[in-house]
């Protein structure tokens, strides 16, 4: 999935680490990805924090879709920012699944500093493995 995400490559989203329900990735904050107010736009943080959203809810090896997402913007994000989204698996019943990001910015240390947004996405499995991975979507399916 990552390997064709024209998208995520574009804001050079980076993948940091994933498991089962988990996933985190980051974005250095580019000038070109900044508004009229010199801030990140929100639609980038927001692209950040669906793109872990994406990554968690796919890594049962089962193709899975967002079915919505609301995002609360809390703090703004300027160029240079490296901004962290940790996804976490809140929720996953039968082909519906609930996750919630973190996006926060990442101090000189490289740790989580200051939360700039709070991402729920909602999930919907499609009933089919991820070509190329294991079939754990048929297996589950037993």
């Amino acid at each position: 999935m990552l390997a064709r995400d024209a998208a995520g490559k574009s804001l050079g989203i980076t993948l940091q680490a994933v498991g089962p329900g988990t996933a985190e990735m980051a974005m250095v904050v580019r000038p070109d990805m900044t508004n009229g107010w010199d801030l990140c736009q929100g639609g980038l943080i927001a692209a950040l924090a669906d793109s872990a959203f994406a990554v968690a809810c796919n890594s049962y090896g089962e193709v899975t879709v967002a079915a919505g997402f609301d995002i609360s913007l809390l703090e703004s994000a300027r160029a240079g920012d490296r901004l962290l989204a940790r996804a976490v698996e809140r929720a996953r019943r039968g082909r519906s699944g609930v996750y919630d990001v973190t996006v926060s910015r990442l101090g000189a240390d490289g740790s989580p500093d200051e939360v700039i947004a709070e991402f729920r996405g909602r999930s919907r499995a499609q009933g089919r493995g991820i070509p190329g991975l294991s079939d754990a979507a048929d297996r589950r399916k037993r």
